[in-house]
């Protein structure tokens, strides 16, 4: 009988039968490992238990602590879901059911939308299943047989996307759960071992939907549920989601009259009075940030040829999403992105080493063509804007700038009182350039991020089209984290558009791209910081920073000098003229989380003072108005938060 060796992680070794289960070689090594056992990672690929050992190889067993674990259960909680809605729903046709980073979902072609006693009774069949610890079992049919079975069954999507995922391949991996009469799907897998194996799981809503996320497409519906290991992490989720939906920004954004939108611009918000001060805001604070830095600010066309389109790259990669015009016979494009324009705002004219590094800074409307199943809020949209910048460097210069953005990440959001961490993205499947030229580029983004002492996690495969790319993923109050500055080193552009300067030795040398943002979308940043603050922003940031309550009519002069006197220090400031009792101005006022209350009655008014309350703290005693400006001015200048 042939032998095969199985290397594990801490370095030893063992021989087994060729042909032994993964499962097996986890009861040699124990059986407590055999009963936490979920999967296994064989020379780098994730698979069931089930899977046979051919040759030698390298084995890990994962359990409920291994980091591909939490994914695995979900993917594996998503195919629960779809087999409880077919036995309750006869006729029900599946899409797709993948894991999330919160949970799973699963879309079906069902006969009517589904409603709350719906996801009560899945949810009850879900656990039935779990309890009878059916079997995740991993068949390979014939591609012909699989297509047979799911038309049969009238599962047209199914056959579609066997049609698109396996052509050339004779055989098709499909997982039943039990047998193929409970529940049968087509999917690569790898599952948990049994449905006895999902305990904390739940299903927390339902949406419309589209097939594959396009409205031209069949109309689905979506159902969403999360799943742990754990009651505990189950419920500590659940209790996020309910504070979640109190800090949620579509809300908080109506309630606090910050932006709307209209089914004629979908995708695209308007910002009302308030919303706006805080997004220019937000911008000038960027500009101060940058300027001192050595940036300048530049302005691009928004539309352009699609030659540019395709000298870039982006034609040929990223078309599908962009808004497409056509003027005088040619077809032009909306700009998605500002990084082919800086490179022609380069070239056009001669540049030197003594001028390198140059810095573009830009902030103009960028729009694309997202599927209208997608868009949400602030966090999805079609137009927005950028703090967009694109640093052209020499290739010694790399190491010493992305240093500087390095620390530039941690001034700005140390600003915000937002925790963060980075992860370094490699190349891509799909990739200009040459392989060695990435693996510069890779390494050299290893070396600033370890001479920088910044922290980093491997993210394989998913670097920019053209480069390399370090992300930034920031943590919220609430502990969910949201993906937003990305530094991207681009070798390729420069030589797409044959950027040039001149060296110190008088001869014609390409520079390095940098492309750069720190808040990433506006709009999506803006959204971020609404739930992170739960819309309660700190008194530099807040669009309305105080507002000034008087108690009677007879005070309105008053509180009218009151306001023009802080306008006038630079302080953003109303006043509310309503003929209201005070208590209910003061509760209007906390509602619209406005840091500071200032109330004027009669000895306000004789003795030329306020009355300061804050929002959270309530009464502060009453201030001389100059005192409150130092005050107020002070704490501003510091960013507190």
């Amino acid at each position: 009988m042939n032998q095969v060796t199985v290397t594990l992680p801490d370095g030893s070794s063992r021989t087994v039968a060729a042909g032994t289960l993964v499962r097996d070689v986890a009861a040699e090594i124990s059986p407590g490992l055999a009963k936490a056992a979920l999967a296994a990672v064989v020379d780098g690929t994730l698979v069931d238990l089930s899977c046979p050992l051919e040759k030698d190889a390298a084995v890990r067993i994962v359990t409920d602590r291994s980091p591909e674990a939490l994914p695995l259960y979900r993917h594996s909680s998503a195919h629960l879901l779809a087999a409880a809605v077919t036995q309750l729903f006869p006729g029900a046709q599946c899409g797709i059911g993948p894991a999330t980073d919160e949970g799973f979902f699963y879309d079906f072609i069902v006969d009517r939308p589904f409603v709350p006693e719906d996801l009560d009774a899945i949810e009850k069949k879900m656990k039935d299943l779990a309890a009878e610890d059916l079997p995740y079992e991993r068949q390979m049919w014939s591609r012909d047989e699989a297509k047979a079975f799911f038309t049969k069954r009238g599962e047209l999507l199914k056959v579609q996307l066997i049609d698109e995922k396996t052509a050339g391949q004779r055989e098709v991996s499909c997982y039943t759960i039990k047998d193929p009469e409970t529940f049968v799907d087509f999917c690569v897998g790898p599952h948990v071992p049994s449905t006895g194996k999902l305990k904390a799981f739940k299903l927390l809503s339902t949406s419309n939907a589209y097939w594959k996320g396009d409205a031209r497409n069949q109309p689905m519906q979506r159902v969403y549920g999360t799943a742990f290991f754990a009651d505990k992490d189950l419920k500590a989720y659940l209790t996020q989601i309910e504070e979640a939906k109190k800090r949620d920004h579509r809300k908080l954004g109506r309630e606090l009259g910050l932006f709307t939108f209209h089914q004629w611009a979908p995708g695209a918000p308007f910002w009302l009075d308030r919303g706006t001060t805080l997004y220019h805001g937000l911008a000038n604070y960027m500009r101060d940030v940058l300027f001192p830095a050595g940036y300048v600010e530049v302005k691009t066309p928004l539309v352009f040829n699609k030659a540019l389109w395709e000298r870039s790259g982006h034609w040929q990669h990223y078309r599908a999403n962009m808004f497409l015009i056509e003027s005088d016979g040619e077809t032009m494009s909306v700009k998605p992105m500002n990084c082919p324009g800086h490179f022609l705002l380069y070239a056009s004219q001669v540049r030197s080493y003594r001028d390198l590094p140059i810095r573009f800074h830009e902030q103009t409307p960028l729009h694309r063509n997202e599927v209208s199943g997608v868009l949400s809020g602030l966090t999805r949209v079609r137009q927005f804007s950028q703090d967009d910048a694109h640093c052209f460097v020499m290739p010694e210069q790399i190491a010493d700038e992305i240093e500087r953005l390095l620390r530039l990440v941690q001034r700005v959001y140390g600003d915000f009182g937002l925790q963060y961490t980075a992860k370094l993205s490699t190349r891509p499947p799909e990739f200009l350039g040459e392989i060695a030229t990435w693996d510069h580029a890779e390494a050299q983004l290893k070396m600033a991020l370890d001479t920088a002492g910044q922290a980093y996690t491997l993210n394989e495969g998913d670097g920019a089209f053209y480069g390399p790319k370090i992300d930034f993923d920031i943590t919220d109050a609430i502990g969910r984290k949201w993906q937003c500055a990305t530094i991207q080193l681009d070798y390729a552009q420069p030589e797409n558009f044959d950027l040039k300067y001149i060296g110190a030795d008088n001869t014609e040398h390409r520079p390095v791209v940098i492309h750069r943002a720190i808040f990433g979308s506006m709009e999506r940043f803006i959204a971020i910081l609404i739930e992170h603050y739960a819309g309660a922003f700190p008194l530099w940031l807040a669009p309305v920073q105080a507002i000034v309550l008087p108690i009677s009519d007879r005070h309105q002069a008053y509180a009218a000098s009151v306001r023009d006197q802080l306008r006038a220090a630079g302080l953003r400031v109303e006043l509310d003229e309503r003929q209201e009792k005070i208590g209910y101005k003061i509760r209007e006022a906390q509602l619209q989380k406005v840091p500071y209350m200032l109330v004027v009655g009669d000895r306000e008014s004789s003795e030329g003072t306020i009355s300061v309350r804050t929002r959270s703290g309530g009464d502060q005693g009453e201030s001389a108005i100059g005192d409150f400006i130092a005050k107020a001015t002070e704490e501003i200048a510091k960013k507190n938060l």
